[in-house]
């Protein structure tokens, strides 16, 4: 197995490919607004096993349309799906972030956990806003900073892995500046990333290794993971992903001025 193929080997059996939280996925449900809106149409982007999916199913009255590029990953959504009785809710779908299958507002709100950069966060909030709706929602968690002055080994790492890390006002202001009124933020917990993503991943390393003949690649992969796992127990108080719930702006029309 090489890159791709070791990452889908890594993170196939765990319930999170990033770190969140169902409490944490009710909460940004509750920042939009959302919950007693009925017959909602919602798109869940770069997915993943679908831990956010299923909760915005349970949370909403929604069809939801789950997307990720990882067949593999959605096939495990699809039998979760089922187990849980929301098989006609959501629907999976294999797609690019970069060329998802949906109408100009169609979308009544888009949700991505842990995903969005890998358009960068720009990059997706303006290309995903032609197929919100006028007033639909976006809710997105994205790394981010948590002060303005930090470890100079922590900001170059993050740096070299996604220059597009910033602080939560830097994120607002992009989303202002790309037609969204930002409606609430909240940075994830520890809990999230410590119970929820790293610790059942490290727990995987072992028969991952064993898996894969201990190859230099799967070592690699290993040894980057500890990397990251390293610098967030150190610098916790220094960045997370913050999550950020948006409304699409309606465009204000241009008058001309009385003579």
């Amino acid at each position: 197995m090489e890159g791709l193929e070791l990452l889908i080997d890594l993170h196939l059996d765990g319930k999170r490919q990033g770190p969140g939280g169902d409490d944490e996925t009710r909460l940004s449900v509750a920042l939009s607004g959302l919950r007693d809106s009925p017959g909602l149409h919602i798109a869940d982007i770069g997915c993943g096993t679908g831990a956010a999916t299923l909760v915005l199913a349970q949370e909403l009255d929604a069809r939801i349309t789950a997307v990720d590029f990882l067949p593999e990953f959605l096939q495990r959504l699809d039998v979760a799906a089922q187990r849980q009785g929301l098989g006609e809710t959501i629907k999976t779908r294999a797609a690019s972030m970069e060329a998802l299958p949906f109408e100009a507002q169609s979308l009544d709100a888009i949700w991505s956990e842990g995903a969005i950069y890998n358009m960068g966060f720009e990059n997706g909030v303006k290309a995903w806003r032609p197929f919100l709706k006028p007033g639909g929602i976006l809710a997105v968690s994205e790394l981010s900073w948590l002060t303005d002055e930090r470890p100079s080994e922590l900001t170059q790492h993050w740096m070299r892995e996604y220059p597009e890390v910033a602080t939560a006002s830097a994120k607002m202001a992009v989303l202002e500046k790309n037609g969204y009124t930002p409606l609430g933020y909240f940075p994830l917990s520890e809990h999230c990333w410590l119970d929820n993503y790293y610790r059942p991943m490290q727990a995987r390393f072992a028969d991952f290794l064993s898996r894969n003949n201990h190859s230099e690649s799967a070592r690699a992969l290993v040894q980057a993971e500890e990397i990251e796992i390293s610098l967030y127990e150190r610098f916790s108080a220094f960045f997370s992903y913050g999550y950020y719930v948006a409304r699409k702006r309606v465009a204000v029309p241009d008058h001309p001025l009385p003579r």
